[in-house]
């Protein structure tokens, strides 16, 4: 949620924010009338408030006409304050809402544009020139006997999967590697609830009623995460955090689903584009001046773990109408897929700023004692997607998959070899 404070004092900022996002900035003006007729309608009740109150002394006192007067002023006063307060609250009600609907605004570094607008900042590593024509990562993992699409299908629909034997072995081994990256950079390891009430997941900035990648279970008015950033931001919601104990940082392990509604006809085969996968996620809780380093110390270590993997990648600044709802401005690192040719998304790493803070009251105490909001970041360290990368990269002619140096302690492997069916 956006401050009304920083509103009213540099209204431009927003106006250019919205612009940037290719969002109507005319929702300032909307903004900002709401907001004055609001404070409006407060200092008139506040006023009538006090009369009401000194009223109530002038009365006791009075005797006769006078008395009967003050006392029928008392009761045109007393519907003008109930009015008023009613006129503040409706009034207070249309800004709350309408100022949720707003996105945060863009860091002025960030690119303008839509989703093709992005900047690279950096390509690490070169892409791979092999001697054979190199399989996706579904027939590797089909053949390896890791990845069972049909079944996933027959099971739950489509875009579900098993992963099996050595496809399963590798997703833990993955996951664990990036949750022991995480804790040695001081992280708190969680494992998080996928299930969240709607105050949680509206607080992180999803629009529940709208929001068509969410999956919601109306008998319980629950829903479910399609990340555990979630539950992590709602973990100090409506808490005054210790100044002292910041920054505060957490690394959450869950399931994370997503109905992938505008996916239609896209990245259907394998695992790339799925409703449920495994993630884990930095989650930080940071004042409001350090936000921007943490966001480095963020990518930086997310450009550590894919140093794990020995994959060729790169890392792009999204442009402002990609950003989503809460991000100021996010970071994606993307992975080299031989086989499609190109970059795909494994990691990204938002600065939320205020944002989510403002909207779940998470807040700490300054060097004078008086609550600020915090600001809060989140990064991904792994996922079931990295899969895809690992696979193609590392293939060899025969089917077999090298495992990365870093990647063998986990799973026990170095390599991993195809299934060997008998005939008949």
């Amino acid at each position: 949620m956006i401050d009304l404070r920083m509103l009213r004092e540099d209204p431009a900022r927003l106006r250019a924010s919205q612009r940037a996002r290719g969002e109507d900035d005319s929702i300032v003006d909307k903004l900002l009338d709401l907001d004055e007729r609001r404070r409006s309608a407060l200092t008139s009740f506040e006023t009538m408030r006090a009369e009401q109150k000194s009223m109530g002394k002038s009365v006791s006192r009075a005797q006769g006409e006078e008395k009967q007067a003050l006392l029928q002023r008392a009761k045109e006063l007393a519907a003008q304050v109930k009015a008023a307060e009613a006129e503040a609250e409706q009034l207070g009600g249309e800004l709350d809402e309408l100022a949720h609907s707003v996105p945060n605004i863009v860091e002025e570094a960030a690119p303008h544009g839509g989703e093709d607008d992005y900047v690279v900042l950096e390509t690490v590593g070169e892409p791979r020139q092999f001697d054979f024509e190199p399989k996706d990562h579904l027939e590797l993992g089909e053949a390896l006997d890791a990845i069972d699409m049909e079944r996933g299908a027959k099971v739950s629909g489509s875009r579900f999967f098993f992963l099996k034997g050595l496809g399963a072995r590798l997703q833990l081994a993955l996951l664990n590697m990036g949750m022991q990256h995480a804790i040695e950079a001081g992280f708190v390891p969680m494992i998080t609830p996928v299930l969240v009430r709607p105050e949680t997941m509206a607080g992180t900035g999803f629009h529940v009623a709208h929001d068509k990648e969410i999956y919601r279970l109306p008998d319980d008015d629950l829903y479910l995460v399609g990340t555990s950033e979630v539950s992590l931001a709602g973990y100090h919601a409506n808490e005054i955090l210790d100044a002292g104990e910041l920054p505060l940082r957490y690394a959450g392990w869950s399931s994370c689903f997503r109905r992938e509604a505008g996916s239609y006809g896209k990245d259907t085969r394998g695992i790339i584009r799925v409703h449920q996968f495994d993630k884990v996620e930095m989650f930080s809780y940071v004042r409001p001046e350090d936000a921007e380093a943490e966001h480095q110390r963020l990518l930086a270590w997310e450009k550590d773990m894919l140093a794990k993997i020995e994959v060729p990648y790169r890392i792009i600044d999204t442009a402002a109408g990609d950003l989503g709802m809460s991000a100021a401005r996010k970071f994606d690192c993307e992975a080299w897929i031989p086989t499609q040719g190109r970059y795909r998304e494994l990691t990204s790493t938002s600065n939320c700023t205020e944002f989510q803070s403002r909207r779940l009251a998470v807040r700490f105490r300054d060097k004078d004692g008086k609550p600020q909001h915090v600001a809060t970041l989140n990064g991904t360290l792994a996922t079931t997607r990295w899969i895809v990368a690992i696979l193609e990269n590392h293939q060899q002619a025969d089917g077999s998959v090298v495992v990365p140096k870093a990647l063998r302690p986990y799973l026990g492997l170095d390599v991993l070899e195809p299934v060997r069916r008998s005939a008949g």
